[in-house]
């Protein structure tokens, strides 16, 4: 398949929407990009199967480079907080390892989208409630964020999302301010993106190709258009993130939150 105009004008659009939304809400845009891109894929002739794999796995990959454009604004906003993120890098590498490498090649995933979009819809009505957690609450100690990103990761990777869906909320429950939250989560998507995209390379590494430019499961020409519209974007979401009020943004990151979880639930229905 020719990478034609047409197919460069979806990517772009792709990749300027999923670089605003990194920015603004330190996600890596994968609950829009993976539905958007299947859709793409599908559309060219790939299977279902293989283009669902194919977009949770390219899209995963680009937050390699939205996430470092993305952190860089907003370490300049001082919203990211480096103690939590070297205490949850660990367990978010390994998680993410075992998803890539091994649950995402062997996993349908219709009974852990069932789930997950449950405790998605949870978490996303939970702050559109705005209850004020515990002032006593704080981080837990070094062995529980450890697990903590160790289930970030994990879920991350099965899903081709940035983890901001499960770090955020946990952050703010734990009385990080949902900026920090927002700046940290952003960091989070780097080693998630990594350690997520080698796990795929090992698990898609005797698929044969679906399109001309694919690599297993990833898609080269997608990666490459949609890294570039969304590392441009990235910065403007953040300093857009720093300028809102904290409860629009707690609302904006709910309604996101929301969508994923019908996406979810769709897919599981759906099967």
């Amino acid at each position: 398949m020719d990478l034609g105009p047409g197919l460069i004008a979806e990517l772009l659009a792709l990749g300027t929407v999923a670089g605003f939304l990194a920015g603004l809400l330190g996600i890596g845009g994968g609950m829009m990009m993976v539905p958007v891109m299947s859709f793409i894929l599908s559309h060219r002739g790939v299977a279902s199967g293989p283009a669902v794999k194919m977009a949770i796995a390219t899209s995963m990959a680009t937050i390699l480079f939205t996430s470092l454009s993305s952190v860089r604004a907003h370490h300049r906003l001082a919203n990211v907080r480096w103690p939590i993120v070297s205490a949850l890098a660990p367990g978010i590498v390994a998680g993410s390892l075992v998803a890539g490498a091994g649950a995402f090649a062997l996993l349908k995933g219709q009974g852990l989208a069932l789930v997950f979009s449950a405790f998605i819809g949870w978490n996303a009505l939970q702050m559109l409630r705005d209850r004020k957690p515990h002032p006593a609450r704080g981080l837990p100690g070094w062995r529980g964020l450890a697990a903590v990103g160790a289930g970030i990761g994990f879920v991350s990777a099965l899903l081709g999302a940035g983890g901001a869906f499960m770090s955020v909320p946990f952050m703010v429950w734990c009385n990080v301010p949902p900026r920090e939250a927002v700046g940290t989560s952003a960091a989070l998507g780097f080693p998630i993106a990594v350690a997520s995209s080698a796990g795929y390379v090992i698990s898609g590494w005797n698929v044969p190709p679906a399109l001309p430019g694919a690599f297993g499961y990833l898609y080269l020409p997608a990666l490459l258009v949609v890294s570039l519209a969304s590392v441009m974007l990235a910065p403007w979401g953040a300093r857009v993130a720093q300028r809102i009020d904290v409860r629009h943004l707690k609302r904006i990151f709910a309604f996101f939150l929301l969508l994923l979880a019908a996406s979810m639930l769709q897919r599981a229905w759906s099967g």
